[in-house]
């Protein structure tokens, strides 16, 4: 889904009508502003789980571990803009609950009116969608300016799974177990899952396997590739290894999750 403008997505196109893909735990390659216009939910980002409402809006540093989960009701906008931008653009995940109605009226005209220009497909598109682009970057660097959205403290439990999350966001295709990782981070594995639970409502093994799971499912759903050079690509030991993983926590094998990816994304 990464490309070289920014560009405007409603919730459901970022799913492509799929929830596993925003209810996993993930990354993705663009920085992303999801506003929230309706609806009610949680995010997990930046090592802790919190509350998510209409007017709040997440912003997603690329590549940073996160999952995003506001039911079927909820509607919002998505602004993705390229991970390589030259934008000012914040470097950890922000949750901003907007209260002020110029500043929400602001964002709902500029994202109203990207959308129509992305629509309009006309001469100069491209360079417009990047004056877009840089004026809501300029929206973002406003409100994170103001006192009212200063950063709460984090507590030992936030940071340290923080750190959990970032490290298994870039090795979870490496043949490591949740003790690996615990060990990585000096920490022993109880004391690492115990403070993943209290953070994020997850134990430290729950969000190591909802990110293997969730490239997984890309994988298979995105690509041609057999599943036992998935299985490969993701350590484990073998292709029958992988099945079982992928049908303990799915109800069905590789092969069925690829045919029903393939139908859901034909209905999108």
């Amino acid at each position: 889904m990464s490309s070289n403008r920014p560009k405007i997505l409603s919730l459901s196109q970022l799913s492509q009508g799929q929830d596993w893909r925003l209810n996993l735990v993930h990354d993705h390659p663009d920085h992303l502003l999801v506003w929230v216009t309706r609806g009610q939910g949680r995010v997990l980002m930046d090592g802790q789980r919190r509350g998510v409402g209409t007017h709040n809006a997440l912003i997603i540093p690329a590549c940073h571990l996160f999952s995003l989960d506001l039911g079927r009701q909820a509607i919002g906008q998505v602004v993705v803009i390229p991970g390589e931008t030259g934008l000012a653009m914040p470097q950890i995940p922000r949750l901003l609950r907007i209260r002020d109605a110029s500043a929400m009226n602001e964002l709902n005209g500029l994202i109203e009116a990207a959308s129509r220009e992305q629509a309009s497909n006309r001469p100069l598109c491209a360079q417009s969608m990047d004056a877009f682009g840089a004026l809501i970057s300029v929206w973002i660097q406003r409100q994170l300016a103001l006192e009212e959205h200063a950063p709460d403290p984090q507590n030992a439990a936030v940071r340290l799974c923080g750190a959990y999350c970032a490290h298994i966001n870039a090795h979870f295709s490496a043949p490591m177990t949740m003790s690996d990782h615990a060990a990585a981070l000096g920490v022993t594995p109880t004391h690492l899952s115990r403070a993943c639970k209290a953070a994020t409502g997850k134990t430290a093994a729950e969000l190591l396997t909802e990110r293997v799971l969730h490239e997984a499912r890309c994988l298979l759903s995105g690509t041609d590739v057999p599943a036992q050079d998935i299985a490969r690509h993701l350590g484990f030991g073998s292709a029958a290894y992988f099945t079982r993983f992928v049908q303990q926590h799915t109800n069905a094998t590789p092969t069925a999750l690829r045919k029903a990816s393939a139908t859901a994304l034909k209905a999108a």
